[in-house]
């Protein structure tokens, strides 16, 4: 009994100790907290009335790490903020805010501090603050919050961009929108944790990279950091597709230029540069790479310049799908699109360094979410990085010029920390420190934020439009056929009404429309002929649309051709071939006429097309164009008519044979014999590799 009462005890201690916490599961993190300032004597002072229990257990945190009590740091919110920002609706949130800015300001200064579980805990805590801000969003049961409480993505847009390298205005609705992917749009702590962890592996491998001497000699001038590096594993090599040539080698990537070192047979050759940071007209896109030049396999990009006399291909083979290459291809095109940023609003010092800054993070956070990809949760990685996303939404290019002319604001009520900061607490050297804040504001949206909520709320519309035109695409050409014919059929009944009328199968209206016709082109009403047509038409919209309200749109239906087997639809084809080449055939006839008409290679149907010009010259010069216009219409539109169809036909039959009567130029097809390049000798690397 003596053991089991010790062995009692023992656990008991541990309890009290707090050592089997993990065995407790919906453990509250607030409660020994929300207990804590309870029982302490100036429990009166630091208890902020208009705050939710959660959010006056944050607040304590935060005063603790400025140092200052909550009261004092109320007394510096009343006096620093505006009245709209102290206004009793909003006040709780605001104060929240500007009390978790101020502490994330600090607290991320500190080396290392994202190692810090702390850290990744308060900036949680703070967004679940966020969500229940003041004291009747929330009771004071602080027990109805368990371990397992999760955020939204506004308490996620509102926090996480106050760190930059956590998150960016522009891109943190997708970053949320991933992280939650499996959990219904709402964020738990461990996968924010695990995220943060996946940030501080990926910005400690950054700083290893750029501390190593792999490049010195040509990353020392520009001060340029290694991003990434790829090709040193045999399991997942580098190919270098130059003409004919096929090159094993190292990638690397840094935040000026890419270079490919080629592998020798016991080291690397002398890297080749290829620029990012500098206007050469650059064009990066993905590339088919195969075996003697073939187009099977999509795991390669191109990169092409005016200083290279040759497009180079980087081929990534993997067995499975084409991660590889998306991933390098926006890492690239992010580097290429921000020093375009930089160029064309010409932005210099610590601003240029900032926006170099925000590109490195934003790739720093693709390297993180990459690593928690799976099959379930596909990741976009040109959606998760901040140019790359202004270059795809709608008013990208506005969210650009708002955020060219972001310049240094004073603190008060700012929110965040500048990138340069962050980038030193990391371990990062990149240049002088910067006072530049954060993208975020307390208790208002900034410029910035309102730019991108509009580009994302048009996106959500685009995203729409082009799901429904996905939707009534339909695949082979005799379908698409049919459907485009059912499509023009209004235009093809009015083209056979105007034919009927051209060549007079109703005489009355025929004439008719010629001579009102002529009255309107004389009276110069043709304009508000046309501005008839066009408000009758947009009449015809508001109509339709207001006896349709509340009704669904009727689907358009087509009656579907009958199914084609493969020999038809290759006798299609090849219809459809000749007639083209017919038609191309015609037009190649019709210029080589031309040019020998008006080089006079054939003299005696050149004058006559002479004397024809010179006649309608004359004529255009003397008389008015109103009545030039009203001639060719009666000339045009009479010409079928009873009494001059005889002498139409005539004269028509006169044209053709004066026109089969003029040979076409001479024309000579010479063949070019290319001189074949020299083959480098290569190793035997098989040109793709799956």
């Amino acid at each position: 009994m003596a053991t089991v009462s010790k062995t009692r005890n023992m656990i008991e201690g541990f309890v009290r100790d707090g050592s089997f916490k993990w065995l407790l599961k919906n453990k509250n993190p607030f409660h020994e907290e929300f207990e804590e300032m309870k029982a302490s004597p100036s429990a009166g002072n630091n208890w902020i009335h208009e705050l939710s229990p959660v959010a006056n257990i944050v607040v304590r945190r935060c005063s603790k790490i400025l140092k200052i009590p909550t009261g004092q740091l109320q007394d510096i919110f009343n006096g620093e903020a505006t009245d709209a920002i102290k206004d009793p609706s909003c006040y709780a949130r605001n104060f929240l805010e500007y009390s978790c800015y101020k502490a994330l300001s600090v607290f991320t200064q500190v080396s290392g501090y994202m190692e810090d579980r702390k850290f990744r805990r308060l900036t949680f805590d703070m967004m679940l603050a966020w969500e229940v801000p003041d004291a009747a969003s929330q009771p004071t049961n602080t027990m109805d919050i368990d371990e397992d409480a999760s955020v939204g993505i506004e308490a996620f847009s509102r926090i996480a961009p106050a760190v930059p390298i956590i998150a960016d205005v522009i891109v943190s609705d997708y970053i949320f929108e991933f992280l939650t992917a499996s959990t219904g749009s709402r964020l738990q702590f461990s996968t924010f944790e695990k995220y943060l962890i996946g940030l501080e592996r990926a910005a400690r491998k950054l700083k290893s990279q750029s501390e190593s001497s792999l490049l010195s000699p040509q990353r020392s001038e520009r001060g340029e950091r290694i991003l990434e590096i790829d090709g040193t594993v045999t399991t997942q090599p580098v190919l270098q597709h130059v003409g004919i040539s096929t090159w094993p080698g190292r990638l690397t990537l840094t935040d000026h230029a890419m270079y490919f070192e080629a592998l020798r047979v016991v080291s690397y050759d002398k890297p080749t540069v290829y620029e990012l940071a500098d206007d050469l007209k650059q064009i990066v896109k993905p590339e088919l790479t195969g075996p003697w030049g073939t187009r099977l396999f999509d795991k390669a990009f191109l990169y092409k310049s005016v200083s290279l006399s040759e497009a180079v291909v980087m081929e990534l083979p993997e067995l499975k799908g084409h991660n590889r290459r998306d991933y390098w291809l926006a890492v690239i095109r992010e580097i290429l699109y921000a020093h375009r940023f930089i160029r064309k609003f010409q932005i210099s010092g610590v601003e240029r360094e900032e926006t170099l800054l925000k590109t490195i993070f934003g790739i720093i956070r693709m390297q993180a979410l990459k690593d928690m990809m799976t099959s379930a949760t596909p990741l976009s990685f040109e959606a998760g990085l901040m140019f790359n996303a202004c270059d795809q939404l709608p008013g990208g290019d506005r969210i650009l010029e708002t955020l060219a002319t972001i310049h240094l604001r004073k603190s008060g009520t700012s929110g965040g920390m500048s990138a340069t900061t962050m980038a030193s607490s990391l371990g990062i050297v990149f240049g002088k420190s910067s006072e530049i804040v954060g993208d975020v504001s307390v208790g208002e949206l900034t410029p910035l934020e309102k730019a991108v909520k509009e580009s994302r709320s048009t996106y959500k519309m685009v995203a729409s439009a082009q799901a429904a035109v996905d939707g009534v695409k339909v695949e082979g050409i005799d379908t698409n056929l049919a459907v485009m014919k059912e499509l023009l059929f209004p235009v093809t009944e009015l083209g056979n009404r105007l034919v009927k009328l051209y060549y007079w199968e109703e005489p009355i209206r025929s004439f008719m429309f010629c001579l009102v016709s002529t009255y309107v082109i004389y009276r110069g009403w043709l304009s508000y002929v046309v501005g008839l047509m066009l408000a009758f038409i947009a009449l015809f919209i508001v109509i339709t649309r207001w006896f349709s309200r509340g009704r669904e749109v009727d689907e358009f239906r087509v009656m579907a051709p009958p199914p084609m087997n493969t020999m038809e639809q290759l006798l299609a084809i090849q219809n459809a071939i000749s007639q083209a080449e017919e038609l191309i055939q015609d037009g190649n006839i019709l210029l080589l006429k031309l040019r020998g008409l008006l080089l006079s290679i054939f003299p005696q149907a050149s004058d006559r097309f002479a004397v024809a010009l010179v006649i309608t010259a004359v004529f255009v010069a003397v008389v008015p164009m109103r009545y030039v216009i009203i001639a060719v219409l009666l000339e045009e539109w009479t010409k079928y008519s009873p009494m001059r169809r005889s002498s139409t036909e005539r004269l028509n039959r006169r044209l053709r044979e004066w026109w089969f009567s003029i040979p076409a130029a001479p024309v000579v097809l010479e063949k070019v014999n290319d001189e074949k390049k020299k083959k480098l000798i290569s190793p035997t690397w098989p040109t793709s590799w799956f």
